[in-house]
């Protein structure tokens, strides 16, 4: 009966350590470097790899990438024609914060403008007020408000983002701005209290054309880019 019971003991020992050996080879183990997973938006801060400041759900942070971003004339490629003006402001960007990623941030600046778009429909002043500047913000929120005492509701349905392309850069002391030429489509309508629609349409899908600055302060503990101007682009 002892033999017994030792056998079935020693079977089930050699089972758990087969599993425990299983886990560890597919999982891995902690080594105390692991990084959390990377915010889309995040700008990479040592310490604080893709963290949100402040717990804000809101917060969009368009990333400047990772140390150690390429130097050389191939630096801008895909950003910003070489030699041109919108290189220089980049160099001066990337040389105070050598992390800044210019493809990086182009990526991070589509998906702001999407949000912002949508937020802007739906009226959704909490996620405007965190990626936009006062000034800015002040204008939003006038025209939601405006929408709203009329009673009217606005949709907006993002189909895709065409073209998205850096056309100026430039740093005043320790803010730099970016402006992007964004060019993409949607289906946008606006209802009456009714349903009826005053403006747009909504089954037709509509080029649009937006030029739109960013801004932040190079240095700072803040990582955030903020939406500082706006006006239709052509």
């Amino acid at each position: 009966m002892q033999e017994s019971f030792d056998l079935t003991t020693l079977i089930f020992l050699a089972l758990a350590v087969f599993v425990i050996w299983r886990l560890r080879s597919v999982l891995g183990t902690k080594t105390g470097n692991e990084k959390p997973p990377r915010d889309a938006f995040g700008r990479e801060t040592p310490g604080s790899r893709g963290a949100r400041s402040g717990g804000g759900d809101n917060v969009v942070r368009l990333p400047n990438g990772s140390a150690g971003a390429p130097s050389s004339p191939d630096r801008w490629k895909g950003v910003a024609a070489p030699g041109a003006a919108v290189t220089e402001g980049l160099d001066e960007i990337a040389r105070q914060e050598p992390q800044f990623n210019g493809r990086e941030f182009l990526e991070g600046a589509k998906m702001a403008y999407e949000m912002i778009v949508t937020a802007f429909a739906a009226g959704d002043r909490k996620t405007l007020k965190d990626l936009l500047s006062k000034e800015v913000y002040d204008g939003f929120e006038a025209a939601i408000a405006d929408r709203e005492t009329r009673g009217e509701k606005a949709e907006t349905t993002f189909v895709a983002i065409d073209k998205a392309e850096i056309t100026a850069a430039e740093v005043k002391g320790k803010t730099a701005q970016i402006t992007v030429r964004i060019v993409s489509e949607l289906i946008s309508v606006t209802r009456s209290a009714a349903g009826d629609v005053v403006e747009g349409s909504a089954d037709q899908v509509v080029d649009v054309t937006d030029v739109w600055t960013f801004a932040r302060q190079l240095g700072a503990r803040d990582p955030n880019w903020q939406l500082v101007a706006t006006e239709a682009g052509q």
